[in-house]
This record gives C-alpha cells, structure tokens and sequence, in this order.
C-alpha cells in the first residue's frame, strides 16, 4: 500500500510541476514581480515628492479628526487621508502610464495603394490594370483596346 501512495505523492508533484512551470503562471509571478517594484516607485514618489509639494500649500494630514460617540473613536481623518492619498496615487500612476504609452506609439502607416476595382457592370472585384472584366467580359471605360 506504501508503494501506491508513493506513486499518489509523485503524481501529485509531477501535476503540479507542470502547473508551476506553464506559461502563463510564469508570465503572472514576472507580473507581480514588477508591479511591486512599479508600486515601490509609485508610493516614493507620492511620499517623497508629491505630498511634501501639497503639503507647502495645504495641510494635508486629517489623522486628528475623530467623531466622538460615546467610548467609541471613529478615525474619519485617517479615512479621509487614506481617500486622498489614494486619489494621489491614481492620479501620478495614470499620468505616468500615460507618457509610457506614449512612448510606445505606432507610427501611422500610410494608406495603401488600392489592388482591386469593381468592374461598374456586373459589381465583381477585379485587378485594378484590367482592361476587360474576367467576369462578364465587358470592356472597362477609360482603357484602349489591347493590342494584340
């Protein structure tokens, strides 16, 4: 029986080897990876650069601000510093994706030079330098007789 359980605990490891190593879990641990460090760089410069600039101006730090109700002490500062710093963050990690972005745009690539025309008897689409439509056999207007 130990010899079955053995092979149970190995099959078991086999099928989560493969799981582990599939692509796509591969591509989300990279993803969260980077994003913590993105979050690390985003939090620096809301802390360090971002809320001392608001702070020459404004007094940002509601924390003191607490409804009273009985013994009990609501801390509405702290939520309204949370909202606010949270509104700070959106706002630097939406401007900053945005000029990333904008980095990575595709050039426009010129119209191209159309290949086909419709023939203006039977609708059919055929090479734009026909002189007689392949359809139909009517002869196209604005083109010479072939010479043969």
């Amino acid at each position: 029986m130990s010899e079955k359980k053995t092979s149970g605990i190995k099959k078991f490891f086999d099928e989560f080897k493969a799981f582990a190593m599939r692509g796509n879990v591969l591509d989300m641990a990279v993803g969260v990876v980077v994003g913590s460090a993105f979050t690390a760089i985003v939090n620096s410069l809301v802390n360090d650069i971002i809320s001392p600039i608001i702070g020459l101006f404004f007094n940002a730090d509601f924390s003191d601000v607490v409804i009273q109700i009985g013994d009990v002490g609501i801390g509405v500062g702290s939520f309204l510093n949370a909202v606010i710093n949270f509104l700070i963050v959106a706002f630097v990690l939406f401007v900053t994706i945005k000029a990333i972005n904008m980095l990575h745009k595709k050039p426009v690539e010129a119209p191209k030079e159309p290949t086909t025309k419709k023939c203006p008897y039977c609708q059919s689409d055929i090479a734009i330098k026909a002189v007689r439509c392949p359809h139909c056999t009517s002869k196209l207007e604005g083109f010479p007789e072939a010479k043969q």
